[in-house]
């Protein structure tokens, strides 16, 4: 049998659903028997049944003696859902081929062994490396606790965000801007400074057709966000502001009145990004993408909180020493210290190219 065919259909299908499961992972599930998929499933949102349930469904009788294909370890525990192994178990399936183990170390290999103990033959690592790429985000927030960060910008071939007078609209195209706003519907929440809101004034919204707006956060050290900007009055998603204790104590009320949440971090004047995550991620935001200015960017990247990098470049030139670049901040003294992006791949939209990399912060 090819288990790589069955394997990345139901790696396909998990790839559907991207977006829709925060904070649990993507995953697929086909069964097949006498060469014949007779059962198709995915995980569609958290607290639903999972992938391998909806496929032993959809198999009924025909599951027994079948192999299923699954695109992460069945689980084995009881949560909001009961183990997919048992249901494995119980509908008689002779055969469970696996792309990856759960990466949380208190119950990875504990779905296999159930399976096995059961006298199901089981096997390991097909497809594996697509299967943890697809589920990044899962894979690092169940083990640490915090989003995996998206850093996102639109750049100039030299590397800037905006002309000398902050005129950013648009340096790239529509087909790339739409692109941004399948970003957005794929993460928990976005993330700008306060600089953005006025100098802007966005809606960190999406823009799809029945898609998801992800929570609205700004770090805003001391309480500058306008009363009437956009996500403060819009309504459209939940705008969370991060502020320091330097904060004007009227102003903190004016917006928790407006339906914005404050949250103080302990820093007396500057919003820590470390901080801001382990904040997040005690809220169950799962995954964050960035969308600041170089400020912000360079924040982020210098602390080395960044996981990944989407890079949309649009072929222009702007020029001039005060035109904002991507990244501000100290920068490096020497280039043996420059952060490696890799697994990098570009590829165009439009009159422009998107790029992907994820930055290595240990060298080899």
């Amino acid at each position: 049998m090819d288990h790589e065919f069955y394997m990345r259909l139901a790696l396909e299908n998990a790839m559907a659903m991207k977006g829709q499961t925060d904070p649990n992972p993507l995953v697929g599930s086909v069964i097949v028997k006498w060469n014949r998929i007779v059962g198709v499933g995915v995980h569609m949102k958290a607290g639903e049944p999972h992938a391998e349930i909806h496929a032993i469904h959809m198999a009924g009788d025909h599951a027994r003696g079948a192999t299923i294909y699954v695109t992460l370890e069945p689980c084995s525990h009881y949560g909001q859902t009961g183990p997919c192994a048992m249901a494995i178990i119980e509908a008689g399936i002779k055969e469970v081929v696996i792309a990856t183990l759960d990466p949380n170390p208190l119950v990875s290999g504990k779905g296999v062994q159930r399976l096995r103990d059961a006298g199901i033959d089981v096997i390991i690592g097909v497809c594996e490396n697509e299967s943890r790429k697809m589920n990044e985000v899962f894979n690092k927030f169940i083990v640490h606790q915090i989003p995996f960060v998206t850093l996102k910008s639109a750049i100039t071939m030299d590397g800037k965000i905006a002309s000398f007078s902050a005129d950013s609209k648009w340096i790239t195209s529509h087909q790339a801007r739409e692109d941004v706003h399948l970003l957005r519907n794929q993460n928990a929440a976005i993330l700008v400074g306060v600089n953005t809101v006025i100098l802007d004034d966005p809606q960190l919204t999406t823009r799809l057709p029945n898609g998801r707006n992800p929570v609205r956060v700004i770090l805003d050290s001391t309480l500058r966000l306008p009363l009437k900007s956009k996500v403060v009055v819009d309504g459209q998603a939940p705008t969370w502001v991060f502020t320091t204790k330097s904060h004007d104590p009227e102003k903190r009320k004016a917006l928790n009145e407006a339906g914005v949440h404050v949250m103080v971090t302990e820093h007396p004047s500057k919003v820590n990004p470390s901080e801001v995550l382990q904040l997040l991620g005690e809220r169950h935001i799962a995954s964050l993408l960035i969308e600041g200015g170089s400020e912000i960017n360079s924040s982020f990247v210098e602390r080395r909180l960044v996981d990944k990098v989407v890079l949309y470049m649009a072929p222009k030139l702007i020029g001039g020493r005060n035109a904002p670049m991507f990244l501000a901040g100290t920068g490096i003294e020497k280039m043996r210290d420059a952060i490696d992006l890799s697994d990098a791949s570009v590829h165009s939209l439009g009159n422009d190219f998107k790029f992907t990399g994820y930055p290595v912060y240990v060298k080899g």
